[in-house]
């Protein structure tokens, strides 16, 4: 497959039948022009939209061209833009088709309860299909229609993913294998097995045109672990709109697992929406929009801006003026962006890429958090799940939650006595099955305390804060010390649990001061935490827990590869582009501010100055410079380590080591 570009757009077209005189205003040269203005050098057109309407003139069986357009609508912007040098993927909306919905309500997905999925009939908006339904035939072959007739760049099928489904259709065969349909387990395995065997229909149809065409199937989500879900994938696309639903932690948290998984490559994809999807008239401020585009390229992705063009068939001069902002940027910084690995110190085995995607959405808090504290600690990562090769790592980090018994407690076992480092909070590494510690932790499990909150008293000195008992928003893991292990930490209980029959005060009653037991544990190779820390940090912000982590880690972790002086909202990142014999670090600083009751949004990008950047290097670097202006920086080596100071920037900066 050809290298994924890196400015592209992602152009939504979801247009209603009592809207007449579609495309009435679409001009060639505007299109282009607009492109232009955008720096695009891709963009996915529509060949089917949501209200399940053609874009171009159909010979498939039940589809149609919408009523309000009167010429080839795809077939104009794909020669627009391989006109101009411009990729053009094509979408076509997959699981909602809100005309075939009305003709073919037989098809569509059910609930447990009967209702249809996304609105029931009287409100407005799209049901979804069933893919065991004959709907699957038609999406098919349309599809196909599409990939033959057209010189498309890709193909791009939307709202697709495993689905619960309790049409007629799953549940005669769910009946006929024997299966319970009232059973939630057992509509999701037909599930799964009827999403990925519309996955490989489709995939094997698009490929008999053409082998090397790329294929998406959108989910809004790539499930960590579950490769055989992901090798339906090209590429990865990573939908994370930031005001959308998905926050600024969401984006780094895929990124940093699917760049690790393989050598496919990724994007993010981010929109120019105020909101999110089917927004008119709404936009991102600029600045948002650059730090976006800058947080992509220093996960090691390239970066796509979702838009919505105009029924009538012209792109907003003020979308593409705002996307040529960031994608200037970006086009200046692409060839140290391109063919990159990361550089990371540690490995966060995913909780949801161990306990799989049907777990507990709350229980999956200790991946964003962990991926928070690293950031704001400075610490490199990437995201991991059992398939990763744990030996890159220097510590790897199990998040609270990360059961460890059969084949993964020998992988762990062998990585420690590699020499490798563990840390590892909450219930992780207690075997499932026995509720023992399964691995060397210097520690010896009796169970979960009675009381919450719990209260940890430090035996380290704290940056910020005296000596106090710090209250933790949860139980704790009952623990003793095994002889040679260090305690780090103690707990104290609280006097009781608040109940009607004895509370203290608007919260919980205080400490009882009394030592009960550790609460952090540590020996030579690995430190272990008894309460959810992760969870707890993403839950409560709690800056004193930050610092306790930060602690426990450091001691894993004397050496970094990677060390800066950026203030606690910045990310450093380090990318290894071996082709060209250096190294790249990334720095950002963005801020972003919540200004209504759901939606962050970063407007302000002030100057960082002084940026110590300290990076170990096998050899000192022959060069070290910024890019892409090509400044030099005066810089020293010792002990392995190169170190530099950038004196300003904003936004984004790039410092390129050269070997």
């Amino acid at each position: 497959m050809d290298r994924l570009r890196f400015r592209q757009i992602h152009l939504d077209f979801h247009t209603s039948e009592a809207i007449a005189g579609i495309g009435k205003d679409w001009d060639k040269r505007h299109f282009q022009e607009m492109l232009k203005l955008g720096r695009v050098n891709s963009i996915n057109i529509f060949a089917k939209c949501h209200h399940g309407w053609a874009y171009y003139p159909t010979k498939t069986p039940l589809a149609a061209v919408h009523p309000g357009l009167d010429f080839n609508l795809l077939g104009e912007m794909i020669e627009a833009c391989h006109e101009i040098d411009v990729k053009c993927p094509v979408y076509l909306s997959a699981g909602l088709d809100q005309q075939m919905a009305v003709r073919h309500p037989e098809w569509l997905r059910r609930t447990k309860e009967g209702s249809t999925n996304w609105v029931t009939w009287m409100q407005a908006g799209y049901q979804e299909f069933c893919m065991r339904s004959p709907y699957l035939d038609y999406l098919t072959e349309q599809t196909v229609e599409v990939a033959r007739d057209y010189n498309t760049d890709g193909i791009w099928l939307d709202i697709v993913g495993v689905r619960d489904c309790a049409c007629q259709t799953c549940i005669n065969e769910m009946r006929k294998r024997g299966l319970d349909p009232r059973d939630d387990a057992s509509r999701r395995l037909l599930g799964r097995e009827t999403f990925l065997n519309y996955a490989h229909r489709i995939n094997d149809a698009i490929h008999a045109v053409d082998p090397k065409l790329p294929v998406v199937h959108n989910s809004g989500h790539i499930t960590r672990g579950d490769r055989e879900l992901m090798a339906i994938q090209t590429h990865f696309e990573l939908e994370s709109l930031p005001t959308g639903g998905w926050g600024y932690d969401h984006f780094p948290l895929s990124a940093r697992y699917v760049h690790g998984v393989d050598n496919r490559e990724f994007l993010g994809m981010s929109g120019k929406f105020h909101t999110t999807w089917g927004e008119f008239g709404g936009y991102k401020h600029p600045n948002a929009l650059r730090y976006e585009a800058s947080l992509c390229l220093a996960n090691g992705g390239k970066f796509c801006v979702g838009d919505q063009m105009h029924p009538y068939g012209r792109l907003d001069r003020a979308t593409y003026q705002l996307v040529g902002q960031a994608y200037e940027e970006v086009e200046t910084k692409e060839p140290w962006c391109w063919g990159v690995r990361s550089i990371a110190d540690a490995g966060v085995l995913s909780v949801q890429a161990i306990q799989g995607q049907s777990l507990n959405a709350k229980d999956q808090d200790g991946d964003e958090g962990a991926v928070r504290v690293l950031r704001q600690i400075g610490v490199t990562y990437d995201v991991i799940d059992a398939e990763f090769d744990f030996n890159k790592y220097k510590v790897i980090i199990l998040p609270d939650a990360i059961p460890v018994t059969g084949a993964l407690q020998g992988k762990l076992t062998a990585y420690l006595k590699a020499g490798g480092k563990i840390l590892a909070t909450g219930s992780s590494a207690l075997d499932s099955e026995t509720g023992e510690f399964a691995l060397p932790l210097g520690v010896r499990g009796k169970g979960v305390t009675a009381f919450s909150p719990e209260y940890l008293v430090p035996r380290f000195e704290l940056n910020n804060w005296a000596e106090a008992a710090f209250v933790i928003y949860s139980p704790m893991q009952d623990i003793d010390a095994l002889p040679g292990a260090e305690v780090l930490a103690v707990r104290q209980d609280p006097f009781f649990n608040r109940d009607y029959l004895h509370f203290c005060s608007h919260q919980h009653a205080p400490s009882t001061q009394i030592d009960a037991g550790p609460a952090i544990v540590a020996t030579s190779n690995t430190a272990y935490i008894a309460f959810p820390a992760f969870a707890l940090y993403r839950e409560k912000g709690q800056n004193v827990l930050r610092e306790i982590i930060e602690h426990a880690l450091r001691l894993l972790l004397p050496e970094p590869s990677l060390r800066t002086s950026l203030p606690g909202q910045g990310v450093a990142t380090a990318m290894r582009q071996a082709s060209e014999n250096r190294t790249v670090v990334h720095v950002l600083y963005g801020s972003p501010v919540r200004r209504a009751a759901n939606i962050e949004v970063i407007e302000d990008l002030i100057p960082i100055l002084d940026t110590a950047i300290a990076l170990r290097t096998p050899k000192r670097p022959s060069r070290v410079y910024l890019a892409p202006q090509g400044t030099d920086l005066p810089f020293t080596y010792e002990s392995g380590t190169a170190s530099t100071t950038v004196p300003k920037f904003e936004c984004h900066q790039m410092v390129v080591f050269e070997d």
